[in-house]
């Protein structure tokens, strides 16, 4: 159902990833038979559309854009491009989708909202969305204040609706791909697990982490300001971690702001900067091309299942 929706071959897409996205990665992801996805972060339309140019000049299949309506202020140019540009699957996260799904979908456009809880996902339905990103607590950066974790997210949300919910947060190999298909959803979105790939052009260091990350590796910021993000650890989200009751809400948007992730995620930077990461991290353990990664995951969630219906008999 959701390959048939957004034509690709694998029900598998690529988290935005904010300002860090990148067009060789996307298409990568793509040209696998996910589903890449141009995150839009805090960008202009004018540096997203620099993106779009260079992606389509890796692949002609179907890519994504991602736009945080809450978190960037050319939303409305961001919509507008991705109409002028013919994008055809357009990501609604982090905000209001109302105002934005039927000018979209008017121009043939499949829209999908990410949501964190059955409420949104009921709201998004009635709004017009196509398909759903259910997003639990375990996934990396910006997260609901909800704390919902996929494993409950799913069976909830997919009893409440009639269009498809596709799984993010906590998964990263053909086990989860095969146990939230289980749980009802049609397909999965993970964003943590691209990073660790050969194809993704970020630091080493950032890479690094992941693969000796264990199941205690991340940590979540913002509660104290009610905008949370899961982190891998390291010297500068400890730091903001222990004292981020003492700071103002403007000096917590500047230290968790995308200069700081550019800086933790492409430099490598961990003393001054951070690298988003989600629980997933602790089940990594190599770096795989994506496409020999979507390739494992599929042979494996069809192997996991096969074998796991003898359990009942």
């Amino acid at each position: 159902m959701v390959t048939r929706l957004l034509n690709i071959k694998y029900p598998i897409i690529q988290g935005g990833m904010g300002n860090i996205s990148d067009p060789i990665l996307v298409a990568a992801v793509s040209e696998a038979g996910g589903l890449g996805t141009i995150g839009c972060g805090t960008l202009s339309a004018i540096q997203v559309n620099e993106k779009i140019v260079e992606t389509r000049k890796r692949t002609t299949k179907p890519i994504a854009l991602n736009i945080p309506l809450a978190v960037n202020e050319y939303r409305e140019e961001l919509i507008e491009l991705a109409i002028n540009e013919r994008i055809p699957v357009v990501s609604l996260s982090a905000g209001n989708p109302q105002p934005f799904i039927s000018r979209l979908k008017q121009h043939g456009i499949t829209v999908i909202c990410v949501v964190a809880t059955v409420k949104q996902g009921r709201k998004a339905e009635e709004a017009g969305a196509d398909l759903l990103v259910a997003e639990g607590f375990e996934a990396a950066g910006i997260n609901a204040m909800q704390e919902m974790t996929t494993l409950t997210l799913i069976p909830q949300l997919v009893s409440h609706v009639h269009i498809p919910v596709v799984a993010a947060g906590g998964i990263g190999d053909g086990k989860g791909l095969a146990a939230v298909l289980m749980l009802g959803a049609s397909g999965v979105q993970m964003g943590t697990r691209f990073i660790a790939t050969q194809d993704a052009p970020y630091s080493q260091r950032y890479k690094e982490k992941l693969l000796n990350a264990t199941d205690q590796s991340t940590l979540v910021l913002g509660r104290a300001h009610g905008q949370v993000r899961r982190v891998l650890k390291g010297v500068y989200t400890e730091h903001i971690h222990k004292h981020e009751r003492g700071y103002s809400p403007d000096e917590y948007q500047t230290l968790t702001s995308e200069d700081a992730h550019q800086k933790g995620a492409i430099d490598g930077n961990d003393e001054e900067g951070f690298m988003n990461g989600g629980q997933v991290a602790g089940l990594i353990n190599d770096l795989p091309t994506v496409k020999d990664l979507l390739d494992t995951m599929i042979t494996e969630a069809k192997t996991v299942m096969q074998e796991n219906m003898s359990l009942l008999d």
